[in-house]
């Protein structure tokens, strides 16, 4: 029989419940929901022992009907100190990042870096560059619109005013599969779902690949026209706006959406006059020549003339061209702080192809999980025990144990790209974006913020939640915690329960 004290318990922790990210189809930091009163947590008794918590937590009606893991050890000691369906196999969502992590700094380093590169196949005459310009990408996640002008500003300062020749964008580095095999349909005008080039070109220090914003302001006045602009601007994206501004009472109804195979963006729906804009992170079709375009246009800025008439070209350099102008990327460490704390899809996918690339020669899916699948056997994780269909976790194919993930945090702490590892995670309630990350309206508490850092994951009917924790004594832990099959959410607040359980424990 529950006791009236530990009713009224519960009856205040439903009061202040924690915030929750609503399930969606990709992860994403949402606006916060209260927690539904169904979330009944544990008495916070000394006397009432973790396992007994956990035990209470896990017993919440939202779980009924799905499956959940959850596998908690010592980080020292790899002891388990609680266990629930942790050998059972579960798809991650993002969760699957902390494996791509993972043996892409042990394969490529933390040091590592990308190249992307301006080539020519002529001969410069005075002002006159006689000859072909090649842009090659070689997988840089972080390329800019102002790494594009630098390279026109060196072409400028070699004298070049005149290229005798075509553009060309060579993104052969990796192969033109653009997504991976179980990427939902839906998903692919969404900058989640963005295409995976070896030339690409992010619009903000966010770095998400292969995407525009696009910007809706209202009109002067209900009847006129929203003003729509894209960021990079480019010619390769066609806006049609069949938007409209309304009264300033009216109701903001924005729709961004790009027709496939194409970029078409259509703008649909009000804004009232006098509202904040409306922005839309869109992936394009065919990001490679998005970025020769760019570039196309820092050249104009820069007074050099493309005589060429063939338009935007892909072609492979030819082996006999000249480097003309180089960037080198920021290091993999500091690639990993956006990839990690914003959850980004695109940097994941990329990552596997690298490593195929890097270790077979071949940048591809199949290629980079075959080295993925080597690398985290090395790491202590069998091949058998996993299925990798992705880098990301957007696939819903992918598989993965609570405890093997639990493993892979601890053998982690042994390796010399630990610290970066690490650095990457989401700290728990720090508002700072590129600090706190996804889990930066999560965990505020004494016991857990600033002191938890830990991956999240979501994805339609998933989600995970797994990272490093240190008990009120003083004991580092590490958990995974993997919610499948569910329907009612939010299911977050169970989640940032147990962590917080964890945490306030004198294990």
């Amino acid at each position: 029989m529950v006791s009236k004290h530990f009713l009224k318990k519960a009856f205040l922790a439903v009061a202040i419940a924690g915030v929750a990210v609503l399930p969606i189809a990709y992860e994403h930091t949402v606006p916060v929901l209260t927690a539904s009163a169904a979330f009944i947590a544990p008495p916070a008794s000394a006397h009432i022992s973790l396992s007994k918590k956990l035990d209470i937590l896990l017993a919440d009606p939202k779980l009924k009907g799905g499956i959940t893991g959850v596998s908690v050890r010592n980080a020292d000691t790899g002891d388990t100190l609680y266990s629930n369906m942790a050998d059972i196999r579960l798809r991650p969502a993002s969760n699957m990042k902390l494996l791509t992590g993972a043996a892409a700094l042990d394969v490529l380093g933390s040091d590592y870096t990308y190249e992307t590169e301006i080539l020519t196949t002529g001969k410069q005459k005075g002002p006159v560059l006689k000859g072909d310009l090649y842009l090659k990408g070689k997988g840089d996640p972080t390329l800019l619109e102002r790494d594009l002008q630098g390279f026109a500003k060196q072409l400028k300062q070699q004298g070049i005013r005149k290229v005798q020749g075509d553009l060309y964008a060579d993104d052969t580095w990796y192969d033109d599969d653009r997504y991976s095999q179980d990427l939902n349909w839906s998903d692919e005008f969404n900058y989640v779902g963005a295409q995976v080039s070896a030339l690409n070109l992010s619009p903000n220090e966010d770095y998400d690949t292969g995407t525009v914003i696009v910007e809706v302001k209202p009109g002067a006045a209900a009847g006129d026209k929203p003003s729509v602009t894209l960021t990079p601007a480019t010619e390769t994206s066609v806006i049609v706006n069949e938007a409209k501004t309304v009264a300033a009472d009216g109701k903001k109804s924005i729709s961004i959406h790009r027709e496939h195979g194409t970029n078409r963006i259509i703008v649909e729906g009000a804004i009232p006059a006098g509202a904040s804009p409306s922005r839309s992170w869109t992936a394009v079709w065919e990001p490679s020549e998005m970025t020769l375009d760019v570039f196309g246009n820092a050249l104009k800025a820069e007074g050099i003339q493309v005589l060429g008439k063939k338009g935007l070209q892909r072609a492979a350099a030819p082996g006999s061209a000249k480097v003309l102008a180089s960037k080198e990327s920021m290091p993999l460490s500091e690639i990993f702080i956006p990839f990690m704390k914003l959850s980004n899809n695109g940097h994941a996918e990329m990552l596997v192809k690298e490593m195929g690339r890097t270790v077979k020669g071949e940048g591809s899916w199949n290629a980079g999980l075959a080295v993925m699948g080597d690398t985290l056997e090395r790491l202590g994780i069998p091949k058998n025990t996993v299925v990798l269909r992705d880098g990301s976790g957007m696939s819903h194919k992918n598989l993965v144990s609570s405890e093997t993930l639990t493993a892979l945090l601890i053998r982690a702490q042994q390796e010399p790209w630990y610290p970066a590892y690490r650095e990457s995670l989401p700290l728990a309630g720090e508002a700072d974006r590129m600090v706190g990350g996804t889990l930066r309206n999560r965990l505020k508490g004494e016991a857990t913020k600033g002191t938890v850092a830990a991956k999240t994951g979501s994805i339609t009917g998933v989600s995970a939640l797994s990272g490093y924790a240190e008990t009120t004594k003083g004991t580092p832990v590490v958990f995974s915690i993997m919610i499948n099959n569910y329907i009612t959410g939010p299911v977050t607040p169970i989640e940032d329960a147990i962590v917080t359980a964890i945490a306030e424990s004198d294990l």
